[in-house]
């Protein structure tokens, strides 16, 4: 067993403060150059090793990461922005991210935009500051300056969730629109002509922005008349704005047979109306939804809606992220920058 030298600091009988790293020193007897030696894992003497980890034990040290970074130009965080963390879908994504990257010794540094663009540029700013590795970020829509900090920043970027066309590095997800057309083709196909859809009223989630122009897109390719658009409550869309949706639906178009909501917490408030409306799902009226949150299948009746691989995005994003930051000197081909995450119509009984 390695013996330890000298006592650590003390004023009176107590720590003076959190343990540095010349405690750590003093009490292992070596310099502050061999216990970060230690700590960054590079070659030192077996006995040596023990004597610093066992002073580190003992005093319960706990290296500043923030300072390390300042001194070698990066840190072991990742830096992940979503629109909220109360969707099950980005928190999916979150996972997904997490298990991908900590094997590798790299932790998240979550930030929530709230579908501000603003507020995500002041994050992205902040996060800077701590030297991330990488950046993840939801959507292709920013600020002038999120993208100008980004494409300053030197350092990997994936956009999630969207396929832009040209994104400012990498980019992970799927097409809304193309996502949207498909669910109006399904609901065509099952003999429905009169379909509304219920959506957001603010213009900053911009994936259910293009889900509704998939929609609006296809009815009219399908020669489906005027397409009939109800835009209610903030975002993020919860269960509680289904209701009025399609109360506000049905006194415009009182004909209507069938409903895309732009995800699976509007289409269940808009089904538990139905029932309290008299309307049965789907003999009267259909109701498909987005996202395939559990909750779609749990529902009575369970809901048709688009399956995406929400916890696919952030392990895929994850990849492109080590790649990059493992290879910096070999940058990835155009073709591997974007990737494709699949999607399809999820058929249960309510339409």
């Amino acid at each position: 067993m390695a013996h330890l030298r000298n006592p650590p600091r003390v004023v009176g009988d107590a720590p003076s403060g959190p343990p540095r790293m010349s405690d750590v020193a003093r009490l292992a007897g070596v310099s502050k150059m061999t216990v970060s030696r230690v700590l960054a894992g590079h070659s030192v003497a077996l006995a040596t090793r023990e004597r610093v980890q066992q002073a580190i034990d003992e005093l319960g040290y706990v290296a500043d990461a923030a300072a390390g970074a300042l001194s070698s130009g990066r840190s072991e965080f990742v830096a992940v922005l979503v629109p909220s963390l109360a969707s099950s879908n980005f928190s999916d994504t979150v996972r997904g991210l997490s298990a991908r990257l900590e094997p590798h010794g790299l932790q998240l540094l979550l930030g929530d935009t709230d579908y501000d663009l603003a507020r995500e540029e002041r994050l992205v700013r902040s996060m800077l500051r701590y030297q991330p590795r990488c950046i993840a970020l939801t959507g292709s829509q920013h600020t002038d300056g999120t993208r100008r900090l980004l494409e300053r920043s030197r350092i990997p970027v994936v956009e999630m969730w969207d396929m832009p066309a040209r994104p400012i590095d990498m980019a992970v997800g799927f097409s809304n629109v193309r996502a949207a057309r498909e669910m109006v083709r399904y609901l065509k196909d099952r003999g429905y002509r009169k379909i509304g859809f219920l959506g957001g009223a603010s213009d900053l989630d911009r994936r259910g922005l293009e889900r509704l122009k998939g929609y609006q897109q296809e009815i009219r390719a399908q020669g489906l008349g005027e397409p009939r658009v109800i835009r209610l409550g903030q975002s993020p869309i919860t269960m509680s704005h289904g209701a009025p949706a399609l109360d506000a639906l049905l006194a415009q178009w009182p004909d209507t047979d069938a409903v895309m909501c732009v995800s699976d917490m509007s289409a269940f408030g808009a089904i538990m109306q139905c029932h309290r409306r008299g309307i049965r799902v789907p003999h009267d009226m259909a109701v498909a939804g987005f996202g395939n949150f559990e909750l779609a299948a749990c529902c009575q009746p369970p809901i048709t809606t688009v399956s995406v691989d929400a916890y696919g995005i952030g392990s895929r994003t994850g990849e492109l992220l080590l790649a990059a930051t493992m290879a910096a000197d070999l940058p990835l081909k155009p073709e591997h920058r974007k990737v494709a995450i699949d999607h399809a119509v999820v058929a249960r009984e309510s339409a």
